[in-house]
């Protein structure tokens, strides 16, 4: 049914119970994952040394969660990626690999930061023709 699986994260608590969910969905079909970060890219923000932490710390969330993938045996692949619009690299990304699923937490931030920055997952649904597992 499912072959390739996209989870997108950005290392939050509740970003992780989408990366469980797509885990455990991926071990019972036998399907790949595909791990996505994205760093929103803010022009008036681009520090080099402040880009170099968020790949380190990116860095640092695809590989733990690489090393769950594998305890549990399901192929992991991992991506990182830089982009002003998350919800644009996300779509983007899964086409590009293919993906049949895109697995993702409900949104990452909460309170007024969720409210005036909008929701990535609900851009995603808007945009993408792949079917999408909205997990909270």
């Amino acid at each position: 049914m499912y072959r390739q699986i996209l989870i997108p994260t950005d290392g939050s608590e509740l970003a992780h119970k989408g990366v469980v969910h797509g885990l455990s969905l991926a071990q019972a079909v036998g399907a790949k994952i595909i791990v996505l970060t994205v760093e929103a890219f803010n022009p008036y923000d681009a520090s080099e040394s402040r880009m170099k932490h968020a790949r380190e710390h990116a860095a640092l969330i695809l590989n733990e969660i690489a090393n769950e993938a594998k305890a549990v045996g399901v192929e992991c692949e991992t991506l990182q990626l830089v982009q002003h619009d998350p919800d644009v690299a996300i779509v983007a990304a899964a086409k590009e690999k293919s993906c049949d699923l895109i697995v993702m937490a409900s949104h990452g931030r909460s309170g007024i930061a969720a409210a005036l920055l909008g929701s990535v997952t609900a851009k995603v649904l808007v945009h993408t023709a792949i079917p999408v597992l909205v997990c909270h």
